[in-house]
C-alpha cells in the first residue's frame, strides 16, 4: 500500500498558519513524523493562498526535501503552481490531480506528460461528480488511455474513483467499491488511491467508519491511500488488511510494524 501523508495541507487551520509564517521548523517537523509513521510520499498543499500558491508549493517542497528524505506529491490544480513546485523537487514527484474536466485536462496535460511524475487520475468530468461504478469506470477509461498516449506509464497512473458521503446516498459507498475492483480487473498495472474520509461526512464516529471503510477498499484491491499515517490505528487497520489480503509474505510487514510500534492493537 502506497501511503500519502496528508496533513501539510493549507486547509487546516493550523498548517494555514505554519505556511503563513514560512516556518520551516514546523513543516519539518510534519513531514518527518509522518515518513517515521509509514508515510511514503509527503502531500503539499498551498491552495487557499490565491496569488502566492506556486510560490509557497515550491517552499513547501524545498522545506520538506531539505531534511526528510521521501519525494512530495503536489496537490494542485494549477499547472503553474505544479511546475514551480516539480521546479524544486528532487527525485519522482507525484501530481494530485488530472481529472476529465476540459479546462482541467488540457491544462495539466502538458505538464504531466512532461515530467515523468506519478499522477493522480480523478474520476470527475464536466459532467459532474459520477455516482455509479459505472460512470466511474468510463472516466477512468478516458482518463487512463489519454495519458498512456500521452507517453506516461501505467504503473504511474494512480486512478482516483472519487469517494462520496454515504449520508448524502446510501449506495455511495458500494459503487467506489466497485469501482475499484473493476478498476484494477480492467486496467492491469494501473493502481488505484484516494482520500477516503469523505465518506463519513456528516456522521458521528468518523474514524470507525473511515476505518472500516479502507479495510473494504483494500479488499476490493485498492493499493494506495491518502491518509493521516499518525492515526495509528488506521495504519494498523492498513497493514492488517495488507496482510489478510495475502500482499505481506511471511507477515513481514506486519511485524516489522509492530514491533516499530506503528499502530494500535
Amino acid at each position: 500500500m502506497l501511503i500519502v501523508g496528508e496533513l501539510i495541507n493549507a486547509s487546516r487551520k493550523a498548517v494555514r498558519e505554519i505556511i503563513a509564517a514560512q516556518d520551516v521548523e514546523a513543516i519539518v517537523k510534519l513531514a518527518r513524523d509522518q515518513k517515521e509513521k509509514g508515510a511514503h510520499f509527503i502531500d503539499v498543499n498551498a491552495g487557499v493562498f490565491v496569488g502566492q500558491e506556486a510560490e509557497l508549493l515550491k517552499w513547501l517542497v524545498a522545506a520538506v526535501q531539505s531534511a526528510v528524505d521521501a519525494p512530495c506529491c503536489i496537490d494542485s490544480p494549477d499547472p503553474k503552481a505544479i511546475e514551480a513546485a516539480l521546479a524544486a523537487h528532487r527525485g519522482t514527484a507525484m501530481i494530485n490531480s488530472i481529472s476529465l474536466e476540459k479546462d482541467r485536462y488540457e491544462t495539466l496535460l502538458p505538464v504531466v506528460a512532461g515530467s515523468k511524475s506519478k499522477v493522480v487520475a480523478l474520476c470527475m468530468s464536466d459532467e459532474g461528480m459520477p455516482e455509479s461504478a459505472d460512470q466511474r469506470l468510463a472516466i477512468a477509461d478516458r482518463l487512463v488511455n489519454g495519458l498512456v498516449k500521452n507517453g506516461i506509464a501505467l504503473e504511474d497512473i494512480y486512478v482516483d474513483p472519487l469517494v462520496q458521503p454515504v449520508s448524502t446516498n446510501n449506495v455511495f459507498g458500494f459503487e467506489f467499491l466497485q469501482a475499484v475492483e473493476r478498476i484494477a480487473q480492467t486496467f492491469k498495472g494501473v493502481h488505484t488511491m484516494c482520500g477516503l474520509s469523505n465518506i463519513s461526512f456528516g456522521l458521528p464516529e468518523r474514524k470507525l467508519i473511515n476505518q472500516a471503510f479502507m479495510v473494504m477498499a483494500i479488499a476490493k484491491g485498492l493499493d494506495g491511500a491518502i491518509v493521516n499515517p499518525l492515526d495509528a490505528r488506521m495504519m494498523g487497520c492498513i497493514v492488517t488488511a495488507e496482510m489478510l489480503m495475502g500482499r505481506d509474505p511471511y507477515c513481514m510487514n506486519y511485524l516489522k510494524a509492530y514491533r516499530a510500534n506503528l499502530f494500535k492493537i
